[in-house]
């Protein structure tokens, strides 16, 4: 099929979609072909100023034999000879395979792995970290749960992050994170390193997945603080076992049993939906174990090293010398280098 043709062919398909949707589809159907004609409209939107640019260049080559327009034309194609490359780039991008996961909102998982308390303090850093950015891109984050340790680290987080291509932006976190710095309680001035793993999961809705009752195991249990003290006197905390998979699920943040089954059953929800994302990406891990790794400090995605002041990207060979700025919430250039490179490699590859 030439290109041309498939280009029609998306035209047309989201003119039909648009149709479709004002002759009052509802449930599963309406949602589905609202995500699809969301996927298509901006690669239709490229379509239509790429044509419109090769017809204004049609038009100025047109004008060049006529004397008094020719200047006014050749200015014109000058504008166009720089703009219709970059149309036709933007467009190629735009027709690559899309992540339907992209436009979702996700679960943020941190957890401290290698380096004991420090870990766990700096597991705490990130988190509020991933809670900065998010607030800078006008994002909701909501803590589903949240435990700390005695000395103020976190043993484990977990945040439900809700707005537009959140999970476009922030997949790119999941991994091992590496710190190198010397520990409040390092009294000799050694430099530690540790690490913390972060999973980030796109949200599943009820449509994605179907969890039957019947393979729940739902434990309750009075919820704990730092050191073991009880937050409350009620059994509250709540932990759900998804027998089939095993996943394990417990959350404990609210005082309300009701509402911790609600946030645990989305996070088992989006947990679950990346399993199957993961089965049916050949290139994806199988599980989410792969996503995260083991922890082990020899597997690290970005290395914070705080006596230089440095944060390094190693699949992108990118170091920034603005740790400050970096734990202040500033990831886009991390994350716009990370886009960019995915983008070119999967053009790459469909060449």
């Amino acid at each position: 099929m030439s290109l041309s043709l498939k280009l029609d062919r998306i035209a047309a398909r989201a003119e039909e979609l648009r149709a479709t949707l004002t002759e009052g589809l509802s449930g599963e159907a309406y949602v589905r072909a609202s995500r699809e004609l969301a996927e298509l409209e901006p690669v239709v939107a490229r379509i239509g100023e790429l044509r419109a640019a090769e017809r204004a260049q049609t038009e100025a080559e047109g004008l060049l034999r006529d004397p008094e327009l020719r200047e006014l034309a050749e200015a014109e194609l000058h504008s166009l000879k720089g703009r219709i490359p970059v149309l036709a780039q933007e467009l190629r991008i735009a027709l690559l395979p899309k992540d339907e996961a992209d436009e979702r909102s996700a679960i943020l998982e941190v957890r401290p792995a290698a380096g004991g308390d420090e870990a766990a303090l700096f597991a705490a850093e990130l988190f509020a970290m991933y809670q900065k950015y998010a607030t800078l891109r006008g994002w909701r984050f909501e803590i589903l749960d949240y435990s700390d340790t005695e000395l103020g680290g976190l043993k484990e987080g977990i945040a439900e992050i809700t707005g537009r291509n959140v999970f476009a932006r922030l997949k790119y976190e999941s991994g091992v994170h590496r710190v190198q710095r010397v520990p409040a309680t390092e009294s000799q001035g050694r430099i530690h390193t540790s690490t913390v793993t972060v999973a980030v999961l796109p949200e599943a809705e009820e449509v994605d997945v179907h969890v039957d009752e019947g393979d729940l195991r739902i434990d309750v249990f009075r919820a704990s603080g730092a050191g073991g003290q009880h937050v409350n006197k009620t059994e509250s905390a709540v932990r759900i076992t998804h027998l089939p998979t095993g996943i394990v699920v417990a959350m404990q943040e609210e005082k309300s049993q009701h509402k911790n089954r609600a946030k645990a059953m989305k996070v088992l929800r989006a947990r679950l939906f990346e399993q199957q994302r993961a089965a049916a990406h050949a290139t994806r891990a199988a599980d989410r174990r792969a996503q995260v790794g083991t922890g082990d400090r020899s597997e690290r995605i970005r290395t914070y090293n705080f006596p230089q002041g440095r944060v390094s990207d190693h699949r992108i060979n990118l170091t920034l010398y603005k740790i400050d700025r970096v734990m202040a919430g500033e990831l886009d250039e991390f994350i716009d280098a990370l886009t960019a490179q995915d983008q070119a490699a999967r053009l790459a590859a469909a060449t």
